[in-house]
């Protein structure tokens, strides 16, 4: 079984938006700059931003980060939002997810420019890409997609399963493989018998967040399979896929971690320039 490594190819993208980023930079006199916003202390999203973070200045990028109290008014982080979309300086602004109880995601994240929504959750982000126009995508699935490319992995043609309908991975996920010619089967918790949809699937891309979810006999020999789950368990971080057990079916497959979880911030640093880019002109 051949490994998808998406840690090694995180970094080639990096190094490679290091050096576009030196380039515009000096050509328009400022960096690109992402906002990032996490309100409470989730220990989980306190990683994930200083991952961002470090991610940010390793290729040039701006970052500054807005640390709001768990009991901050619904009202006092709209304003914020508001706020940080008229700052010409910040050409991303990424609202770390989940939010504390109380809070409304959605109507936060409605309120973000869809020009500066590096997330690619907007509403008018989704819906462009619903449409095959261009925007800022969903970062997990972009990674995956870039990731496929990158590896040689073509999906026209081919049969792919995405378990899991989130709008954060598994229905962009699906929009974004029908634009590469994919025939896209999309699984979730009322599917009535899931195994037997996967073992149709040449690609499977499991992103539902059970451990081990999908196991070899759920898939047929050489298809691809992409674990996005990241599952902390008592033996540590594991996927949504039995990554051991299936090392005799798959012919390719992404680890846990250092599959997904890289392209993930790796596409956030892409669509940070992509926003910076059409602003600066």
């Amino acid at each position: 079984m051949r490994i998808i490594d998406g840690k090694k190819t995180a970094a080639i993208i990096r190094q490679e938006l290091k050096d576009q980023v030196a380039v515009l930079t000096a050509r328009h006199g400022r960096a690109p700059g992402l906002a990032v916003i996490l309100v409470g202390d989730n220990p989980a999203s306190q990683v994930y931003v200083r991952n961002k973070e470090r991610a940010c200045a390793d290729v040039g990028i701006i970052s500054k980060g807005f640390r709001l109290p768990t009991d901050i008014p619904q009202e006092q982080l709209e304003d914020t939002i508001v706020f940080l979309n008229s700052d010409p300086a910040i050409d991303g602004i990424l609202l770390q997810l989940p939010l504390p109880k109380g809070l409304d995601s959605q109507r936060c994240l409605d309120l973000i420019d869809p020009s500066k929504d590096v997330d690619g959750f907007h509403p008018v982000n989704m819906g462009r890409l619903a449409l095959g126009l261009p925007c800022l995508r969903s970062c997990t699935p972009a990674g995956i997609m870039t990731l496929l490319d990158r590896h040689g992995i073509d999906v026209a043609g081919k049969k792919a399963v995405v378990i899991g309908r989130s709008n954060i991975v598994g229905k962009p996920l699906a929009l974004m493989l029908l634009q590469k010619n994919a025939t896209v089967t999309i699984c979730h918790s009322r599917t009535k018998d899931i195994a037997e949809e996967v073992r149709t699937a040449d690609i499977v891309l499991a992103a539902v967040g059970i451990p081990k979810f999908v196991t070899a006999d759920m898939v047929k020999p050489g298809a691809v399979v992409i674990d996005v789950g990241i599952n902390r368990t008592e033996l540590g971080l594991v996927g949504d896929c039995d990554f051991a057990g299936l090392q005799d079916t798959a012919s390719a497959m992404t680890p846990v971690p250092g599959g997904v979880g890289p392209m993930t911030i790796a596409q956030l640093l892409v669509n940070t320039l992509e926003a910076y880019v059409e602003h600066v002109g």
